[in-house]
């Protein structure tokens, strides 16, 4: 019997990984192969380049997606061994929502490095990090290091904006609320885990605001929906 969920019930990144024909490496397998592969490249390219600055950041953000990657995986499989409403199990995983915000923060952090943060005074953050002329394979890496963080980001807001709405509208039995609390406290510790890139962007006004305000918007949404999560 195939206990594996059906397509419509994951994240897109479970049902990427899930339907690898003949992949079959496990969650654990999965995220260790993730980090392994991004920091292999970072450090190579690292001292190539002697970019030894940006691979400090570089390895943050790769610390904090592949903590994202881990409560995605947590969240889904909690949210679906629960027995939660099945309109809340659609809008979590099955309209996708979080792709289409993942994407929208990735094309404004676009925006900033690119066009907004070089027209201000100083040093732009692309230049401090890679010098006046980045070498091309590394923007490629940083590029897709940002948007696999991004994705992750858009799937906190996501569950975040889906746990309130469910504890408003729906009451659960006892487990099933235990389990929608944990879920939304999961949330939380994802959020606090992005403030260690707070110090890479410390002299980024914007970047800075929109990282602290997501990590505190996020922790106060799920608390909230934790806490009114009824039985």
């Amino acid at each position: 019997m195939n206990d594996a969920p059906e397509y419509g019930e994951t994240w897109v990144y479970e049902s990427i990984v899930g339907a690898l024909p003949g992949v079959n490496i496990g969650e654990a397998g999965a995220i260790a192969l993730q980090i392994a592969v991004f920091e292999v490249a970072v450090l190579v390219f690292a001292w190539v380049y002697d970019l030894w600055a940006a691979a400090v950041a570089g390895t943050a953000a790769i610390v904090v997606a592949a903590a994202g990657s881990v409560v995605m995986l947590r969240m889904g499989e909690w949210t679906r061994a629960a027995r939660v409403p099945a309109p809340y199990r659609r809008l979590l995983f099955g309209s996708s929502i979080e792709v289409v915000l993942g994407v929208l923060a990735f094309v404004a952090l676009v925006t900033h490095l690119f066009v907004f943060d070089p027209r201000q005074p100083g040093t732009p953050l692309m230049t401090t990090l890679f010098g006046p002329e980045p070498p091309v394979v590394v923007v490629y890496l940083t590029l897709l290091v940002l948007w696999d963080l991004c994705y992750r980001i858009g799937t906190s807001w996501w569950a975040a904006v889906v746990g309130l709405w469910g504890a408003v509208r729906y009451r659960f039995d006892g487990p099933t609320a235990k389990t929608v609390r944990r879920v939304n406290l999961l949330n939380v510790g994802f959020a606090v885990a992005q403030v260690l890139l707070l110090p890479f962007v410390a002299d980024q006004p914007v970047l800075l605001l929109a990282v602290g305000g997501h990590v505190v918007a996020v922790t106060v949404v799920s608390v909230t929906a934790a806490a009114l999560t009824r039985t």
